[in-house]
Order: C-alpha cells, then sequence, then structure tokens
C-alpha cells in the first residue's frame, strides 16, 4: 500500500479518511506519528489553509500529503463559523463549545440554512507545483438540539430534512457516502486517477 500522509491529527479524519482511501492501496497516517504538530491555519479561505497544511507535513515527512479544510457555513451568521469552525468558541478548541456558541447564535433567527464544504489538497512532494485539489459540499440545516452519538464537530447540530436526521444520526458508511469530505474524496481519486495529461486543460 502506498503510505500517505494526513495532516490533521483529528482522529474523526482521520478515520473517515483512512476508511475511503484503504479499499483505494493507501495507508493513511496522521502526521502525530512523526511527531508533526498542527501547521497555522492563517488564511481567510478554505483552499488556502488546506495547501499550507499539505505542504507543511510533506516537507517535515518526505511522504505525499493529504490535507483538508473544512467547516461549517451558516449564511444567516454571514459564513461563520466558516474557516474557523474548529475554534469557533476560542481556545482550547471544543466541540461541545462550538455548537453552544452556534446556537446561541441562531436562537432568534428563523433561517436556519447551513452547508458543511471541505476543501481537499493532494501534494506528491512539498515542491509540487501542481497539488490535486478538490471541493465537496453538503447541503442541510441547524437543528435546535443535538441529535445523535456518532460523527464529531457540528455533526450532532446538522440536520439533513430528506433523511429526517442530523449527521450524528447517519451510520459511518452513509456519512462517508453523502458527505462534504467523501464527495471530494471521491472527485480527489478521480484526478489521482486519471492520465496526467489529462488533468491539463486543453491538453
Amino acid at each position: 500500500m502506498q503510505k500517505l500522509v494526513l495532516a490533521s491529527n483529528n482522529a474523526g479524519k482521520l478515520a473517515e479518511f483512512g476508511a475511503l482511501l484503504a479499499p483505494r492501496g493507501f495507508e493513511l497516517l496522521p502526521q502525530s506519528a512523526f511527531g508533526i504538530a498542527e501547521a497555522e491555519e492563517p488564511h481567510p479561505t478554505f483552499v488556502e489553509n488546506a495547501l499550507a497544511k499539505a505542504r507543511h507535513a510533506a516537507r517535515l515527512t518526505g511522504l505525499p500529503a493529504l490535507a483538508d479544510d473544512s467547516g461549517l457555513v451558516v449564511p444567516a451568521l454571514g459564513g461563520a463559523p466558516g474557516v474557523h469552525s474548529a475554534r469557533y468558541a476560542g481556545e482550547p478548541k471544543a466541540d461541545a463549545r462550538n455548537n453552544e456558541k452556534l446556537l446561541a447564535g441562531l436562537l432568534a433567527i428563523a433561517d436556519r440554512r447551513a452547508h458543511y464544504v471541505a476543501v481537499l489538497v493532494l501534494m506528491r512532494s512539498a515542491l509540487d507545483p501542481q497539488p490535486l485539489i478538490a471541493e465537496g459540499c453538503w447541503q442541510g440545516e441547524i437543528a435546535r438540539a443535538a441529535r445523535g452519538a456518532g460523527g464529531f464537530g457540528y455533526d450532532p447540530l446538522f440536520w439533513l430534512p430528506a433523511l429526517g436526521k442530523t449527521a450524528a444520526e447517519l451510520s459511518t458508511e452513509e456519512k462517508n457516502r453523502r458527505s462534504h469530505r467523501g464527495q471530494a474524496l471521491a472527485r480527489l481519486l478521480e484526478r489521482l486517477q486519471a492520465d496526467p495529461r489529462e488533468r491539463c486543460s486543453g491538453a
């Protein structure tokens, strides 16, 4: 199996990506296995942060690196939490406090539409001039109370009207199939497996 370092120390992301990549012949290793701390994420966009994280992990391990920058976007809150999703309630980051802040912010707001965004970046090396980039988006709403014990992050509040469930109430397999990360990874793998010449428009 080809070794690939995940530019994250998030156990939930490692489990999700690992389950999706293993059948494709990839062994996903967390950057913590190499003693690497998380990279800084100072940028205002998901794609810039994902690029920074992938480059950081690839440079320090010498391995191809996969990074994602993902978050929850709530239009009624001006796009928040957005790129600050993991630390929405401040340091130290904590899912429970983030969820509490989100619910408090929407308390008097009727429009509870939201979507998850995931941007994935795969860099073959730290100097890769043509990293593979893919994006996924998962539409939903913010529930008025947490439901479900699965997933992580905002999953207990991410309501899926068509299913009558939150993301935290889905099985691992169903979440991987539907989620923003699942969508982004499927697109990334399509590009990875394509003829390199087909990655250039007009080729």
